[in-house]
């Protein structure tokens, strides 16, 4: 049996940092990894965690060990925002604004598993940062599909493809009327960075949503991830874009966008999809760009 290759991604911030009990509990590849390793970049020892139940949190920390150098709480699927909540109004009673209360959580979490709470502290306008790392799957229970998993891909649960819509939660999340929307992708750090630092800038509820492709789930060779993360967003699959203030602006404008077959074509999880069903998921890519001025 070939020996195990070092994961590729393996994060090098001072703030997040695998430990070498940790080193192995994240697939080779996983997208996860640098968005949290982004994360911990750029935002620094001012910031506190929370992680609900998901593959981020299977590589957080273990009984002997932790990847984060900052205050993090490991919480149950259904509440990471109202346990944010908490910590948010307990730092301001300490007199501690200036922390980063964020919770980092996966897109079964937020979408679905969550959902009703985040909702709740968007509404409120809680002084939150939440980041959806989105992997299209609930991978931390073996991959079934979520309400963000793209129509059409094969999963546990739907193995002749997702029949779902996706659920398009950053739009959702921007009719709350909160300060600040983004989405971003890991193959994209510089824009990635912009967007989380631009949020820490502002009081109030601020959501990313952030492509972290799954090899496992999605069926591609582990060094590919970043490759397969620009094509999503190269063909217009992944759309960046930030909603400041209630305004609307594309932060990546593909200069001339790639056929979506290309995207499907190197994923597993769509080898069994029809011409006819690829020209489908097509036109929806196609109208979702005409009216992005």
């Amino acid at each position: 049996m070939p020996s195990a290759r070092p994961i590729p991604t393996l994060p090098k911030s001072g703030r997040f940092t695998l430990p070498p009990v940790l080193i192995g509990t994240a697939c080779e590849g996983c997208g996860a990894l640098p968005a949290a390793d982004i994360l911990a970049e750029t935002l620094g020892a001012k910031m506190a965690v929370v992680c609900p139940a998901s593959c981020a949190a299977t590589f957080s920390l273990s009984y002997t060990g932790m990847a984060w150098r900052v205050p993090f709480v490991h919480w149950i699927f259904e509440s990471a925002p109202a346990a944010a909540t908490g910590l948010r109004h307990a730092y301001d009673a300490r007199g501690l604004k200036d922390v980063h209360v964020v919770c980092f959580a996966g897109d079964s979490g937020t979408a679905d598993i969550g959902f009703q709470a985040l909702s709740g502290a968007a509404s409120r306008n809680e002084n939150i940062l939440y980041i959806c790392y989105d992997n299209e799957v609930a991978m931390n229970t073996q991959g079934q599909a979520t309400s963000t998993s793209t129509p059409l891909a094969r999963t546990p649960t739907t193995p002749s493809g997702a029949g779902l819509l996706r659920k398009d939660v950053p739009r959702i999340m921007a009719a709350h009327g909160i300060p600040y929307v983004a989405t971003a992708a890991v193959s994209h750090p510089d824009d990635y960075r912009q967007k989380l630092r631009r949020a820490a800038r502002i009081t109030g509820f601020r959501y990313l949503q952030v492509l972290t492709p799954c090899p496992i789930a999605w069926g591609y060779p582990h060094p590919d991830t970043l490759d397969v993360t620009r094509l999503a967003v190269e063909t217009g699959l992944w759309m960046l874009y930030e909603v400041d203030g209630g305004k609307w602006r594309v932060s990546h404008r593909p200069k001339r966008r790639r056929p979506v077959r290309e995207y499907l074509s190197l994923q597993r999880r769509f080898a069994a999809l029809r011409p006819r069903e690829m020209q489908a998921l097509q036109r929806r890519v196609d109208g979702a760009w005409r009216g992005v001025r």
